[in-house]
């Protein structure tokens, strides 16, 4: 005896074969569209938690001080080098050393980058003395720009430069420079005028005894 197909309540009739296999199709499509939703979801959890792992697992705390350069060994070695005196800046609380170094080229230049040790103070001042130059030397680190006047620092006359578009001088918006002897000293960066001037003529008894040596 033939056992007759159950009738469908939405048809209201037996499934056909076809139908059968299209509801069961449907079924099974649906089902793997949930398990790779629930695989996806899965994966991003596991996901997030590996990366927690990473975050709370690497140590941290304060970044790492960046080296002290010695100033007064490395100015050593440069007057060692060239066999003459190089000028030192006083730093006196207000400045750190970025850099210190002898530059080589056609015009050998012994330069010291400073920059404010206060977090709340801006900008950068470089002295740079470049031996048996004169003030002909300078707008070759200011990109080509001349002295535009002249001022009166500790008794010397230094040489003023003002660029007029920083962007195009290596954020340098002011400079002055002086005879030392057969060197050419340059002070330049970005500080005021007033400021460049206070480490100008802190520089002074050094200049001055350039000037006056042998």
């Amino acid at each position: 005896m033939n056992k007759r197909a159950p009738i469908v309540a939405e048809l209201g009739r037996p499934e056909t074969p076809d139908e059968t296999a299209a509801r069961k199709a449907a079924s099974s499509k649906a089902y793997r569209g949930s398990q790779t939703f629930r695989n996806l979801i899965a994966a991003l959890l596991v996901t997030v938690a590996v990366v927690a792992v990473i975050i709370f697992a690497v140590p941290r705390g304060e970044p790492a001080n960046a080296p002290k350069v010695d100033l007064v060994g490395i100015s050593e070695n440069v007057e060692s080098t060239m066999e003459r005196p190089v000028i030192v800046p006083d730093l006196d609380g207000f400045w750190r050393v970025n850099k210190a170094e002898l530059q080589n080229g056609a015009t050998p230049v012994w330069e010291v980058t400073l920059a404010p040790a206060a977090d709340d103070e801006r900008g950068f001042l470089k002295l740079a003395q470049a031996f048996d130059a004169d003030s002909s030397w300078a707008p070759q680190v200011l990109n080509g720009i001349a002295p535009t006047d002249s001022v009166r620092i500790g008794g010397l006359e230094w040489d003023v430069f003002q660029p007029r578009n920083a962007d195009a001088n290596a954020n340098v918006t002011y400079a002055i420079g002086t005879q030392a002897g057969d060197d050419y000293v340059l002070l330049y960066g970005a500080r005021s005028a007033d400021s460049t001037a206070e480490l100008a003529e802190s520089l002074v008894p050094q200049i001055r005894s350039l000037s006056e040596a042998p």
